[in-house]
């Protein structure tokens, strides 16, 4: 397994360990996604007002779309690490000479193929409930597939540092979580204190699901270059600090 060969081997065993499965991994989240917009949509739709002429149900699919592709990438990352390092069956992806750059493209890539495949499922099920316009579908493309690219790189981390489960499920619950429901997926910057403003924006959740939503309806609370340029960079430190510890096989090879 090397060259492009192995890259493409291990690219296609990613995805199809997620798919094999995808009444769980893909099918579920869509279900969950379509309980929160019933819930939310329904408790909060003719008591706020986010955008003018939006309302609350379609400001909140984007979030709701946005979400489910971060969440799913990042589980499909470090889900997929962390049970090969229990299993010990790991070795047979280390033994082969595999480039830093070849491990962190496939696992990314495929963390990006479900983390699209969700989104793509919540918003062909909730636009049948919410009608929703397109003002800049570039926006759309770009910040879903950077999300997905900075949350798979994230659990690709996140899977080389945790040992065990408990591990993962705590960089998970006190990390993850906590960034993505307070990136404004319910909710605009806008309406908060402007301390609490000023907080969300050291979020780069923040930047990616704003940005993101500013493709729906060509308005954000930040200008979308700013954002993309803060996603971007955000990318890039994360898919560098990866391949390092990919390369130096920290907690992989001993």
């Amino acid at each position: 397994m090397s060259g492009y060969g192995g890259f493409s081997t291990l690219f296609y065993k990613e995805v199809l360990r997620f798919w094999k499965v995808s009444f769980q991994t893909v099918l579920a989240p869509v279900v969950t996604a379509l309980l929160y917009l019933t819930i939310f949509g329904h408790a909060l739709r003719d008591h706020v007002q986010v955008y003018a002429g939006v309302e609350y149900t379609s400001f909140l699919v984007p979030g709701l779309v946005m979400m489910s592709v971060l969440q799913n990438a990042f589980a499909n990352s470090s889900s997929s690490l962390i049970q090969s390092k229990i299993t010990g069956n790991l070795v047979f992806v280390l033994l082969p000479p595999l480039a830093a750059w070849e491990m962190y493209g496939a696992y990314v890539l495929a963390s990006i193929v479900r983390g699209l495949a969700v989104g793509a499922g919540v918003f062909v099920v909730t636009v049948w409930f919410v009608p929703m316009s397109f003002a800049a579908p570039f926006y759309i493309i770009a910040f879903a597939i950077l999300g997905s690219a900075i949350l798979g790189t994230l659990g690709l981390i996140a899977g080389i540092w945790a040992e065990k489960f408990d591990q993962l499920a705590a960089f998970q619950n006190f990390l993850i979580m906590p960034l993505t429901f307070l990136s404004g997926v319910f909710y605009s910057t806008h309406t908060l204190p402007p301390v609490w403003r000023a907080v969300s924006k050291l979020n780069p959740f923040f930047y990616m699901i704003d940005g993101f939503r500013y493709g729906f309806f060509g308005v954000s609370d930040i200008d979308p270059l700013v954002s993309f340029a803060i996603v971007s960079g955000f990318f890039v430190v994360l898919a560098v600090l990866a391949m390092r510890m990919l390369a130096s096989g920290y907690k992989l090879r001993h």
